[in-house]
């Protein structure tokens, strides 16, 4: 086993229970633990099994990854993203906060919600396998679900916690194998659909340098069963793009309604068009308005319509 160890500084007012909750969703706990001073989360990178290892103290995370074989040369740079990703440190929530700071809605939640960040899934692939997991489902039946996939597609690390698991590892699965598991036909066959075009090189998951997602966007939309919900969710939870227009969430929709105080939901053009004033910050705009529904599975998964 090789072990690497990183000191990530946090920022004043970081909320680390929040990270915790994201991460502890499921009570099992086979690809993340709690532990007495933070979290262990399991991921596989580049075909190699890593349990990640962080420890808050009060103004930084102590990060170690436990990497099961000898190599780890090429593993550092993915390894220290990833743990950006899941400490919800891509997305700095204070432009947005600057930004909204005199708006007569919005300003009210950032008072009683300061700091909030996005707390990311570890990769792309996993944000969007859960999407697709979650879709229309209630958040403890997706749970069971993601569970029972990572069982299935994951492998153990040497430490006994499981891995989520890369898309080479699900394209080896059948659709049989999933519907065998409560999944349904369209899930199976839409995650399968990704994993293979991903592991078959047909699709990218890869940022290009200048971060740009319209063409990550473009290429997720053309993969059948993948929409456009299901395109802004990974960008908020596998990309940590500051600017997703979650507008077709029914939970964002609700929020609205509640904050406007009117008797109906707007609709979905109506909602787009209201979320336009906080661009480039739209992701943090739908952050608030998902925790100010004060329903905290709300805030972890958000579900479309």
């Amino acid at each position: 086993m090789t072990l690497l160890h990183w000191t990530l500084p946090l920022p004043a007012g970081y909320r680390r229970d929040d990270v915790i909750a994201f991460h502890s969703r499921d009570a099992q706990g086979v690809a993340e633990q709690l532990t007495a001073t933070g979290l262990r989360k399991g991921i596989l990178l580049a075909g190699v099994p890593v349990v990640l290892d962080v420890a808050f103290t009060q103004d930084a995370a102590i990060c170690q990854a436990d990497i099961d074989g000898d190599g780890d040369a090429d593993l550092q740079t993915p390894l220290h993203g990833a743990l950006l990703n899941i400490l919800g440190l891509r997305i700095d929530p204070q432009p947005f906060a600057r930004l909204a700071a005199s708006d007569p809605l919005l300003a009210p939640l950032i008072r009683v919600n300061p700091g909030l960040r996005i707390v990311q899934s570890a990769s792309p692939f996993e944000a969007l396998t859960w999407a697709i997991i979650g879709q229309q489902i209630n958040l403890p039946f997706a749970i069971s679900l993601r569970r029972t996939f990572i069982l299935q597609a994951g492998r153990r690390h040497g430490s006994g916690l499981w891995c989520y698991p890369e898309a080479r590892d699900v394209a080896r699965l059948s659709v049989e194998e999933l519907t065998s598991r409560k999944f349904s036909r369209a899930k199976a066959e839409t995650v399968l659909r990704l994993a293979r075009l991903v592991d078959e090189g047909a699709l990218s998951l890869e940022l290009p340098a200048g971060g740009d997602v319209a063409a990550i966007s473009q290429a997720l939309l053309a993969v059948k069963g993948i929409g456009p919900w299901t395109v802004n969710y990974a960008l908020l939870r596998g990309y940590g793009y500051a600017d997703c227009s979650l507008h077709g969430d029914v939970a964002i929709r609700a929020a609205l309604q509640k904050l406007l105080g009117e008797d109906v939901k707007p609709d979905m053009a109506r909602t787009e068009q209201w979320l336009r004033q906080y661009a480039p910050h739209r992701t943090m705009a739908a952050a608030h308005l998902w925790a100010s529904l004060h329903a905290p599975e709300k805030n972890i998964f958000p579900a479309r319509e």
